[in-house]
């Protein structure tokens, strides 16, 4: 008869397995929202977000509960970051640009422009972008999901938004307007 394996906190293997099953079946949908925020690529958002529980589930037995939100967030954000180190230089290929309907509101066009904008920022900063004002973070919890200091964050906001209004503003005048319409 065998018995399921209990670890240091008397907790089987399988009832940890179960609980980091019931944590990736609730977070992983906003993982990859995270994940897609920062590229702005649905399929590299999924890829990001699995490689992310990929790296948790190896750490899980030593993963408190309490942060595990905060650790897969800056498991993002550095495969995130890792992945636009190496693209440097690199020819990127796509899909061709789907149709869009004739009728779109203003609000629909301000954010396909603010989406574009955020993608012409640096990752790190547009990392710090996110963290800050889509998920509303503190100083300190950015500087610890990003490994840095908290005056690093700071700075990094600083250029950050400087970089996202020029390229917002860049994106509305002569002919790129009509690429953002299009």
């Amino acid at each position: 008869m065998q018995h399921a394996s209990t670890d240091d906190d008397g907790q089987s293997s399988a009832g940890k397995d179960g609980e980091f099953a019931d944590f990736f079946a609730a977070q992983f949908a906003s993982a990859c929202r995270y994940a897609y925020t920062l590229c702005g690529n649905h399929v590299e958002s999924e890829e990001i977000a699995q490689q992310a529980f990929v790296r948790l589930y190896s750490r899980w037995r030593r993963v408190r509960r309490t942060t595990a939100q905060a650790y897969l967030r800056k498991t993002v954000t550095r495969l995130f970051i890792d992945t636009r180190r190496g693209r440097r230089g690199r020819e990127h290929t796509v899909a061709d640009v789907p149709e869009r309907s004739m009728e779109q509101d203003d609000s629909e066009l301000e954010r396909q422009g603010l989406r574009a904008a955020l993608l012409r920022v640096p990752p790190r900063q547009r990392a710090v972008l996110v963290l800050r004002f889509v998920y509303d973070l503190p100083v300190d919890e950015v500087a610890a999901a990003l490994g840095c200091s908290p005056g690093t964050v700071k700075s990094q906001t600083t250029h950050g938004l400087d970089t996202l209004r020029k390229a917002y503003g860049d994106l509305f005048t002569g002919s790129d307007i009509e690429e953002v319409a299009s």
